[in-house]
């Protein structure tokens, strides 16, 4: 790294601990609670094509987004109502994401210039944050992929970079900067776990609520490939299981796939490759949550269409029936009404 990046370096690294400069006030979850994560993550490109700006950010509490930045604009925005009444910790969550700006900047062109890399499109993508379990116990975690492999992994407790074979002149360059090791380290098993808890007190109801999915099983045909989708939509939190059953038995099939709506809510899908003709002896199972029980749902074939004009002309049929014998049974009446009066007179005999 020469001078003007060192320079640069010096000048970001207390942006680095901004982030909980306020937090540390704010009590870390306590034991006996659920878990909890503090997460960003940040991704750039060198490219605009790519359809990246050089910069963009997103701050997750227990997945659920909370703020975003975005490089061009040089500015956070939250994105959980809750957040508004963060007050000053909105304050130290801009800085932090704008010092973390020039920071992802400065190790983007370190790593594409120790791989030899002055030209090309070229990704990078940073996870960093930390985890706090049910026993309060911390876990962080900060880590780079470059072209969207694995990279670097930073090591708190040896202060050091577990580094991919393309990484380790950027691991040794790293390594040679104990100051930005120690303000890592810092962040990663201090001020994250205090910043996670003041989060947890703004977020509380929201963070917490149970939304559970509404579940469905449908049947596509293609060729002659028969495939079976299991959906799940509109569910809070994200963490969900859905599971291919098979004679109540489960299978081996590939994970589900997970998506935010963009309300607050997620949807996930499960796809299965099925015989034809078969396809009422699977079954999928869904646990979430928000369900006090496991929830499974089968695909329903569609009723044919000769069998739906039968009902609907056995329909019309019985309509037209009733309508019929309504009618006689009126008639009936009234003739026997019209009967009944004339007997009460009696003719008289003509002379």
């Amino acid at each position: 790294m020469g001078p003007p990046a060192g320079r640069a370096l010096r000048l970001l690294l207390p942006l680095l601990g901004a982030l909980g400069a306020l937090g540390a006030r704010a009590e870390a979850p306590q034991a006996g609670a659920r878990p909890h994560a503090l997460r960003f993550r940040l991704m750039g490109a060198t490219e605009p094509e790519l359809g990246l700006p050089l910069l963009r950010a997103a701050g997750f509490v227990d997945e659920q987004l909370f703020v975003s930045y975005d490089h061009e604009r040089r500015r956070a925005e939250p994105r959980a109502p809750w957040l508004r009444a963060a007050g000053p910790l909105w304050l130290q969550l801009s800085q932090s994401l704008k010092g973390w700006d020039h920071m992802f900047t400065l190790d983007f062109w370190t790593i594409m210039d120790n791989r030899n890399h002055s030209a090309g499109a070229h990704t990078l993508q940073v996870a960093l944050g930390c985890e706090v379990s049910a026993d309060n116990s911390t876990r962080g975690f900060w880590a780079y992929g470059y072209d969207g492999e694995d990279h670097l992994e930073f090591r708190p407790e040896t202060l050091s970079w577990r580094a991919a074979p393309g990484a380790w002149a950027t691991k040794m360059e790293w390594e040679g900067s104990p100051v930005r090791a120690r303000q890592n380290r810092a962040y990663l098993e201090r001020l994250c776990p205090e910043q996670l808890g003041r989060l947890l007190e703004l977020g509380a109801g929201a963070l917490d609520r149970r939304v559970p999915p509404s579940v469905r099983v449908t049947h596509h045909v293609a060729s002659a490939a028969t495939t079976l989708r299991c959906q799940a939509l509109s569910f809070y939190p994200p963490s969900i299981t859905l599971r291919w059953l098979r004679d109540r038995r489960p299978l081996d099939a590939e994970p589900a796939e997970l998506l935010p709506n963009g309300d607050g809510t997620y949807q996930a899908w499960a796809a299965l490759a099925v015989p034809p003709g078969e396809e009422q002896g699977y079954a999928c199972q869904v646990q979430h949550p928000g369900l006090e029980q496991p929830l499974t749902a089968t695909w329903e074939p569609p009723v044919s269409g000769a069998l739906v004009s039968g009902i609907i002309s056995g329909t019309l049929t019985g309509v037209v029936l009733i309508f019929v014998a309504g009618a006689s049974f009126r008639f009936l009446r009234r003739r026997r009404a019209s009967r009944g009066t004339l007997g009460s007179y009696v003719l008289a005999d003509l002379e």
